[in-house]
């Protein structure tokens, strides 16, 4: 995740909406009021189908955003994940990753298994939304870690970047399970493979043969193929273009997240990152104005899974899994202390954009859908949770520090 260089002061407060993912919850919010005022208008607007689109009627506002626009943030998830994996990257070694990923683990298993296990008791058939709860949003878990662990001599706190590292595999294991469970079809695999074998064989060539450093034609080239491959083989197509991540021209070596100069890079990788950073914050504004506008009459079962699945399975399963690997022989990093990763636990259960969005693609609109989205979308409640909890392990209130990433 990279450092821009710090801006003028008169820039803060855009630095600020844009750094912390504002727009998001500008659109949730907007959303949420729209339709418990004008609920007519509001699905009008947004779920009436006023197009067909490959023998399918669609909403075409709708399907922009949560099929098209939202490939590039999911491209953006796929660029910080395969530059963590670049050599020197805190994800290249088993050393370095090992007690993160098998936190990731534990913050996947232990929300899904209680949001089954509930599910199968109170009401089956949200039974399908079981990977809900296992999201954990970067740029607002980030934004809460900050208050929680302010940087002491100009040094960024151990907990913030372990649980920066959690995030970032999470992203990775929510990326394949949304592309393996949750297909938007019938599937057909061999299409998929051949449509997406041929993209990046065409990435590769550009990149290796022809040199190709503007990421432009790769988005519109392999990138186009891709798309076609993933709507075509029955994969949710907003997850098309994180395979160019690992086919887009890369810096050898990662310097790490918080190194100086990590903003700077000139690579292929980082220039799309650059380009499309700020826009996609404002497709995820769009993402939670189209999607989170759900009716406080919603609020069921459902939402209760899916908030007990991040309130308690996230920093339950985090936390044990993590003493797992302790057991093993693997060490939280140096300043980090078992206070410190209950909290980090808790504030990586604010699930908010990717759960809303596997609450999505698990159930067709409806009463269902609506009932575990008001769940995704209570997740942002976590936060004063977390100072809460915070404050009762520390005995104090943390110093806030928010300055942008």
């Amino acid at each position: 995740m990279s450092q821009p260089a710090e801006q003028p002061s008169g820039n803060n407060i855009i630095n600020f909406l844009f750094e912390n993912s504002i727009f998001m919850l500008a659109g949730a919010a907007a959303a949420l009021v729209c339709a418990n005022v004008a609920p007519h208008w509001y699905h009008h607007l947004v779920h009436r189908t006023n197009a067909t689109f490959v023998g399918h009627e669609i909403n075409l506002f709708h399907y922009l955003v949560n099929d098209v626009a939202m490939a590039f943030f999911f491209l953006i998830a796929g660029k910080e994940i395969r530059e963590a994996m670049l050599p020197g990257g805190p994800l290249a070694t088993v050393k370095t990753a090992a007690l993160p990923v098998m936190a990731t683990l534990g913050g996947m298993a232990g929300p899904a298994l209680i949001y089954v296990t509930d599910a199968h008791l109170l009401q089956p058939e949200l039974s399908r939304g079981w990977a809900i709860p296992m999201a954990t949003d970067i740029a607002f878990s980030y934004m809460v870690a900050r208050l929680l662990f302010p940087s002491a001599g100009g040094k960024t706190h151990p907990a913030i970047i372990f649980l920066l590292l959690l995030a970032i595999a999470d992203d990775a294991g929510g990326l394949i399970v949304l592309a393996t469970f949750y297909p938007t079809g019938e599937t057909n695999l061999a299409l998929f493979f051949g449509l997406a074998g041929a993209a990046i064989a065409m990435a590769l060539v550009m990149w290796k043969a022809l040199k190709i450093s503007n990421f432009w034609p790769y988005i519109i080239l392999p990138g186009s193929v891709l798309w076609v491959g993933f709507f075509k083989g029955g994969i949710h197509p907003a997850l098309a273009l994180v395979p160019l991540a690992w086919a887009l021209p890369h810096e050898h070596s990662d310097l790490g997240i918080w190194a100086p100069g990590e903003a700077a890079g000139k690579d292929t990788l980082n220039q799309m990152e650059h380009r499309f950073k700020r826009p996609v914050e404002l497709i995820l504004g769009l993402f939670g104005f189209v999607n989170a506008g759900v009716e406080f009459s919603a609020l069921g079962i459902g939402t209760a899974l899916v908030s007990v699945g991040l309130l308690v399975g996230k920093p339950v399963g985090i936390v044990l899994f993590t003493k797992m690997g302790q057991l093993l022989g693997l060490r939280l990093p140096e300043g980090m202390t078992g206070k410190d990763l209950i909290i980090v636990g808790c504030t990586a259960g604010i699930g908010f954009t990717v759960a809303l969005f596997v609450s999505v693609v698990a159930f067709p609109a409806g009463s269902l859908q609506d009932s575990v989205k008001m769940g995704a979308l209570f997740s942002f409640f976590v936060a004063p949770i977390t100072l809460v909890i915070a404050r009762v392990l520390r005995g104090r209130r943390p110093k806030a520090s928010l300055q942008p990433l």
